[in-house]
């Protein structure tokens, strides 16, 4: 068991926050837990809910002043809070991809604005990102939620450069699909297309089929537990099967090779038009989502 932490976590009552929540405090860690509105909710033991909305600072200042007020100190920051926006990109207005990115990516630097004074002035920290894999290999039909983790892998790398001298670490999670209600609570664009339908829904139920077997949060939790428990954790930590081979072959595999196997991948061959979007996709060759 490592040295106890103080953990600022965000989006902490679904799916892979509410899975670290209850990984990290079962390990011995203060969990101070943070959702827009935590009335109601069923609070893992050992966790602090906390209010916080990552797209108003007005609200991340008090949470953050509470924890240093109750502890003195934020060892840990786990950013996981956000959601996905799926429609096709024609089928997207700018405001709802402006509010896309407020949370998932201008909301995660609020916070983390909000927690570095506190680090630098002790000279140590750790702030752990939840990105994904579509960080790296985005999916059609939700490309305002893939540039939003694309823009998340570049702002990490950025910070971990800037606070090195600090002796702050930063690390990424980049699961596959995992078996969340982040898809359930998907919005989608408020305008389709007739024009898209056909392979929009193709996407959709090759996403609905790599949900039904994908890996549980708890095995993306027990990676971030490792992650703010290591003496020297890596940046990059690609969580689940999928994951893994994905991001390899994106890296070995041609392009244009890539591109076909990508689009075969979710039904979107033109030949494919209109077939079962339920037909099984192998394992072996599963995308990314989270």
């Amino acid at each position: 068991m490592s040295e106890r932490k103080i953990i600022l976590l965000t989006g902490a009552f679904s799916g892979i926050g509410r899975a670290t929540a209850e990984k990290l405090a079962a390990r011995g860690h203060k969990v101070y837990g943070t959702s827009r509105d935590p009335k109601g909710k069923t609070v893992p033991a050992g966790v602090v809910a906390l209010a916080l909305d990552v797209r108003d600072e007005t609200s991340i200042a008090p949470a953050v002043a509470r924890i240093i007020e109750d502890e003195g100190r934020i060892d840990v920051l786990v950013n996981n809070a956000g959601y996905i926006l799926t429609g096709g990109i024609e089928e997207t207005t700018p405001e709802e991809a402006s509010a896309q990115f407020e949370t998932n990516f201008f909301g995660l630097h609020r916070v983390t604005r909000a927690v570095l004074p506190h680090m630098r002035r002790r000279a140590g920290g750790r702030i752990v990102n939840v990105s994904s894999l579509v960080g790296h290999a985005p999916i059609p039909f939700a490309a305002f939620y893939s540039a939003s983790k694309f823009a998340l892998e570049g702002y990490s790398e950025s910070l971990a450069h800037e606070l090195a001298p600090f002796g702050i670490d930063v690390a990424m999670v980049e699961p596959g699909f995992v078996r969340t209600p982040l898809a359930e609570h998907a919005l989608a664009a408020a305008n389709p297309l007739p024009a898209y339908a056909p392979w929009r829904t193709a996407v959709e139920g090759r996403i609905e089929a790599q949900i039904a077997k994908a890996i549980e949060p708890g095995e993306v939790a027990a990676v971030i537990a490792r992650l703010i428990e290591a003496r020297a954790p890596a940046l990059r930590n690609f969580v689940g099967g999928d994951a893994r081979l994905v991001r390899r072959l994106r890296r070995l595999v041609p392009a244009k090779l890539f591109f076909r196997i990508w689009r075969r991948q979710f039904g979107l061959d033109k030949a494919n038009a209109g077939a079962s979007v339920n037909a099984p996709v192998p394992a072996a060759d599963s995308p990314a989502g989270n």
